[in-house]
């Protein structure tokens, strides 16, 4: 069973991976419970002779699968951070060890009610059972260790994935920032070396490659940083209107996923209108979601087919799609004049930084 992305509102925070699922989860104990019903149902099929299902077999075999399987699940999840510590091999073998444990326990008292062959009775009926508990639960871990290391794998190559990605944003974004310095040299020449060092801020924050998710506080700077420069040169031509919700601080998003939307805001809104125009960033949570909006005037024809908007368009979904699914959106509509961007997440957040990462 994969991991899965944190729940809505579940803060983000580095896991110690195990190949066992967390059987404290509802939806865990749910899946195992469901499947050992099923081969419950396949034994009863199996075992009548006269009728497709012995209903009677099904019923008292069905109870006593169940409650082995809670009670596994129990002792597992009590002893997970425990057993987390071993080797992969230790832990199976713990684990199989509790699972003949406690199939012994209740096989003491339901032998004699689900034996289904008056021939067999006693231990030898308990080994019969045994036997087939350590078969199933070496064939279930090693199931689970299959999906552990096909999990791992899969986020190993999204990392890869999301690197290459960055990466590709980083250049451009370097590119359009030193023309606008540049731009400024011969004219303001202090205000283009105030550019400078928040160019070189800005891009201490962004080189950080190792941090998939940051928070949208982060973001917001960063983005303000790149905005500052870009202020400098456009003048009163480039208007802001900020409108972030509170409490959205520590929203976890990719890093690098708003800057690039403000620049095809200003290069592509902005940039060809002589009288220039206003960028709105908007931002507010809606159920187990929340919302970022970027809206500028609506950009003309040529400018909607600049194919460096696509690229940071596919980029970005690319992004979100490894690392949040089909939860998160980013889609782009226009009406009245007004070209609009949103980009929706899921309601995560990220721990607040440490005082060692703030200095």
């Amino acid at each position: 069973m994969p991991n899965r992305p944190p729940a809505p509102g579940q803060p983000l925070t580095d896991r110690t991976e195990f190949f066992v699922p967390d059987l404290c989860r509802v939806r865990a104990v749910f899946m195992l419970l469901v499947t050992s019903e099923l081969m419950v149902l396949l034994l009863a099929v199996m075992q009548s002779a006269n009728q497709w299902i012995d209903w009677n077999y099904f019923g008292l075999l069905s109870l006593f699968v169940q409650w082995t399987v809670l009670t596994s699940a129990a002792l597992i999840c009590t002893l997970r951070p425990w057993l987390s510590q071993l080797t992969t091999a230790r832990a199976s073998s713990v684990i199989t060890v509790l699972v003949l444990l406690d199939v012994f326990a209740f096989s003491l008292f339901a032998d004699n009610v689900l034996n289904p062959d008056p021939g067999i009775t006693g231990w030898q009926a308990i080994g019969k059972k045994l036997l087939a508990a350590a078969i199933i639960t070496l064939m279930v871990l090693r199931y689970f260790y299959l999906q552990s290391q096909w999990q791992q794998q899969r986020q190993a190559e999204m990392q890869a994935r999301l690197t290459a990605l960055q990466a590709r944003i980083q250049p451009h974004f370097l590119f359009n920032s030193m023309n606008t310095i540049a731009s400024l040299i011969s004219t303001r020449p202090d205000q283009a070396e105030d550019a400078v060092l928040d160019l070189s801020e800005l891009f201490r924050a962004s080189l950080r490659t190792q941090d998939r998710l940051i928070s949208l506080e982060e973001e917001l700077a960063l983005c303000r940083r790149y905005l500052m420069i870009e202020s400098l040169r456009l003048g009163d031509r480039l208007q802001l209107d900020w409108q972030i919700a509170p409490g959205l601080e520590r929203q976890a998003i990719p890093p690098l996923t708003l800057q690039p939307l403000l620049e095809n805001a200003i290069y592509h809104g902005i940039q060809p209108n002589p009288q220039g125009g206003t960028v709105r960033i908007e931002g507010y949570r809606r159920g187990a979601s929340v919302y970022i909006l970027v809206q500028n005037p609506k950009p003309g024809e040529d400018q909607r087919r600049h194919s460096g908007n696509r690229m940071a368009m596919d980029n970005i979904q690319s992004r979100l799609l490894a690392l949040f699914g089909e939860t998160a959106v980013l889609k782009q509509s226009h009406h009245d004049g007004i070209y609009t961007v949103t980009l929706r997440l899921p309601r995560q957040t990220v721990p607040a930084p440490s005082r060692a990462r703030t200095r």
